[in-house]
């Protein structure tokens, strides 16, 4: 038993492609061409982010899912998990239209278990994606790693009048779309894993963070008991809830409810921090790998915002490649002296 290590790709081929299958990586997490994620993860922290223009063919259906499929096993890679979704703003903020989008949701997730695709990723940060105030900050040897300070909040546009959303509103409309959702999910045999907010605060720019503290994820995993019901455990923003890594893992691990893990670090607290390399962080991580070894997790696994390093365009912030292979390495250093060291296919073939 050992983690499916992933990365995070677009359907979209670039030269990082050769470069993690190079350090060992075949297992992608995708976004989907011209979906909610795709299209809005670097739009918040001001960036244009990934270039492309969407096919015919809806994102989230199953033409368009199954020719990612394709273009990633061209280059012998294999899609095990998807951290996109048709858009839902309307389904987490329960207007009018959210049973339709609900419906495209339902699409996706019936799509993903014909074509073999068992982890769906999603969140509940309305209108906007994770957020930073500072994507350039200087760190260890002249890396830009981003950050936030809850102090410069002020200065940028609020995405809702004051108290125009609340969070009783976003935990009504989490239980209306976890009901429609998660009888298909056990169904497709797909499991859903529900992302932190980023960062974990109270509220963002006018917007209330329901999912911002290990409560809040122990009320999302009683909503509806189901293994289709998960975590996408991301240890940053756990790290920022002021929590017990390692014990969170083996709580929520051991109720086997990680469906998937970003495997990444922070130094500071929700008001006031940056990224870091793996190595320099606040958290104990081979004490977390060893949690997730004890739990017996055997899911996805990927590195998340990584330092921009020398030499690289800042154009995708904390998506760099020289960092993300940086990471790619540790992970699997920490995995082997955890989990050891898996056979070779000689070896297999021997024993």
């Amino acid at each position: 038993m050992m983690i499916q290590l992933s990365e995070m790709l677009s359907p979209r081929p670039e030269p990082l492609w050769k470069l993690i299958k190079q350090c060992g990586v075949d297992n992608v997490v995708a976004l989907l061409n011209g979906a909610e994620q795709d299209q809005r993860m670097f739009a918040s922290v001001g960036k244009d982010g990934f270039s492309g223009t969407p096919s015919d063919d809806i994102p989230w259906g199953e033409a368009a899912i199954r020719r990612d499929i394709e273009i990633f096993a061209e280059h012998g890679l294999k899609v095990i998990a998807i951290e996109d979704t048709a858009p839902m703003d309307k389904v987490r903020l329960g207007l009018p239209g959210r049973d339709e989008q609900i419906e495209n949701i339902l699409t996706q997730i019936r799509a993903m278990g014909r074509l073999g695709i068992p982890t769906l990723c999603y969140n509940w940060m309305a209108i906007s994606s994770w957020g930073r105030t500072s994507v350039d900050i200087i760190g260890r040897g002249g890396a830009l790693v981003t950050g936030f300070r809850a102090a410069d909040v002020a200065s940028l546009p609020p995405l809702a009048e004051p108290g125009e959303i609340t969070e009783d509103q976003l935990w009504d409309a989490l239980g209306y779309f976890l009901d429609a959702v998660i009888p298909v999910a056990e169904e497709a045999g797909v499991r859903l894993g529900m992302h932190p907010d980023d960062p974990p605060r109270a509220t963002g720019r006018n917007v209330p963070h329901i999912m911002r503290s290990p409560e809040a994820f122990r009320r999302l995993l009683s909503l509806r008991p189901s293994t289709s019901n998960g975590i996408t455990f991301c240890q940053g923003n756990f790290a920022l809830m002021d929590a017990d890594l390692p014990a969170l893992i083996r709580e929520f691990g051991g109720l086997d409810r990680i469906s998937f893990v970003h495997f990444r670090d922070v130094r500071g607290t929700a008001d006031d921090f940056q990224e870091t390399f793996h190595d320099e962080g606040q958290t104990d991580l081979p004490e977390c790998m060893r949690a997730y070894a004890e739990v017996g997790f055997s899911g996805p696994m990927r590195p998340d915002h990584v330092p921009t390093m020398h030499g690289e365009s800042n154009d995708r912030p904390a998506y760099g490649a020289l960092g993300r292979l940086f990471a790619i390495g540790y992970i699997r250093g920490l995995e082997q002296s955890v989990y050891g060291k898996p056979l070779l296919p000689m070896e297999h073939a021997l024993s």
